[in-house]
């Protein structure tokens, strides 16, 4: 979508330094500034803090969806046996493959409304497709993106979960400043639940790639993304609205670079008493408080906004664990050990810790290739200095707000963690 078809709409959103009407927000280093060559994308693998780029998810995890994300649309990431019944009706299954996916047509008009356009992207949840609005209202986007929901009974369902939690949003933000996917409409279209959207221009992973492979972005744009998403952040926490799965390939920008929203709620949920489970959020985002099998609330989702913000500035991962062992024990490697309070609360502590709360780290023998577990004690903080390391040039104090903003959001326990009303506060994002 073009700098001008956001203009109508979106000059007026919260957070945003700079008029749409300008060039784009200066987002990429050089090489030489950072004092990194551009060198190929590293795996994750079992590395320490800070290493590699993503690897698509374990196959227990699959049901954290990147819906605006970047599976070709021909591509499919779940197989025949996900254990989903396709709700069948009559000619439904000439509309529908074998999985419940709709088999669309460019061209095709959706509603007698929207016709499709192109391929956008295809997940576990469903499918999205770009498409044009043959009844567009004045303000409003000519080209959106449908999220068409997989026709089964389990998907329709947190489909409708979704559409309650994007109505509840978007009610509580009419101007359309609060920095979440503007939600426009949903219907229903042979059999299928359909979710409308504005349509963005790319999300932050292909930002990533594209101007910052390894080494990252400004600062300066850095902390122009941090304030937005914690707007975005404080309006879910008013609304009292879990994400549990932000991560770059869920944050969306516009065509200039300078307006960040949040996207994807496939995933999200009303605060509350929740479902205990391991495998909520993405794995590299996931909050320690996930894994140990403790109640989980907003902080969940600061921890996973901390992730990012490290992996915009650096261009790496900072907790490239392959399992949740791995993940706890990078947790451990950056902070220290746990408090006790919260391993004696954990529902699956005994996982990953014995009796006495030693941590047993699970690693395969080089020469057996057996998995074997080893005790880790007395684990020492890093120095976060360590971690976030300047680039020639910044200024030192923003760097070092930086990091001082780092070191609070990155709290094991969740009720000491930095809350979205302090980071709003902090001097990294007023520049006081």
């Amino acid at each position: 979508m073009s700098v001008a078809n956001f203009t109508a709409y979106d000059n007026r959103i919260e957070g945003v330094d700079v008029d749409l009407t300008e060039t784009l927000i200066s987002v990429e280093k050089s090489p030489q500034e950072n004092g990194v060559q551009q060198a190929t994308e590293r795996t994750s693998g079992a590395a320490g803090l800070g290493e590699g780029t993503p690897k698509s998810e374990r196959s227990d995890e699959k049901y954290c969806d990147d819906i605006f994300g970047e599976t070709p649309a021909g591509v499919r990431k779940s197989g025949k046996g996900d254990g989903l019944t396709i709700m069948r009706s009559g000619l439904h299954d000439n509309w529908d493959d074998a999985e419940g996916y709709y088999s669309y047509r460019f061209g095709e008009i959706l509603d007698s409304r929207y016709e499709i356009a192109a391929a956008h992207g295809k997940g576990v949840f469903s499918t999205v497709v770009r498409a044009k609005d043959l009844k567009v209202s004045n303000g409003e986007p000519e080209e959106v993106a449908i999220k068409i929901i997989r026709n089964n009974e389990t998907m329709h369902k947190a489909g409708q979960l979704e559409v309650q939690i994007l109505q509840k949003l978007a009610g509580a933000d009419p101007e359309n400043r609060r920095h979440c996917v503007r939600f426009l409409s949903s219907f229903k279209y042979r059999n299928h639940l359909c979710l409308v959207f504005e349509s963005l221009h790319m999300n932050l992973r292909e930002v990533l790639k594209k101007f910052g492979r390894n080494i990252g972005l400004k600062l300066t744009a850095v902390r122009a993304y941090a304030k937005q998403l914690f707007i975005a952040l404080k309006h879910l926490k008013n609304c009292g609205v879990l994400h549990c799965d932000i991560k770059p390939d869920n944050m969306l920008v516009n065509e200039a670079k300078n307006v960040l929203k949040l996207c994807d709620f496939g995933n999200a949920m009303f605060s509350g008493k929740n479902e205990i489970t391991p495998y909520l959020v993405s794995r590299f985002y996931r909050a320690p408080e996930i894994i140990l099998g403790l109640p989980y609330d907003h902080p969940m989702d600061m921890w996973s906004v901390g992730c990012c913000l490290y992996e915009l500035y650096t261009g790496k991962v900072l907790f490239p664990g392959p399992t949740n062992n791995d993940m706890l024990r990078l947790h451990m490697e950056l902070k220290g050990p746990f408090p006790k309070k919260m391993l004696k609360k954990g529902a699956f502590v005994d996982q990953h810790f014995d009796q006495d709360l030693n941590f047993h780290a699970t690693e395969e023998d080089p020469v057996t290739k057996k998995f074997i577990k080893r005790i880790i004690v007395n684990v020492k903080p890093k120095d976060v200095g360590s971690i976030v390391k300047g680039s020639s040039g910044e200024d030192p104090k923003m760097l070092a707000n930086f990091k001082d903003l780092f070191d609070k959001i990155f709290v094991l326990d969740p009720d000491k963690r930095m809350t979205v009303s302090q980071a709003l506060a902090h001097p990294f994002i007023t520049g006081k």
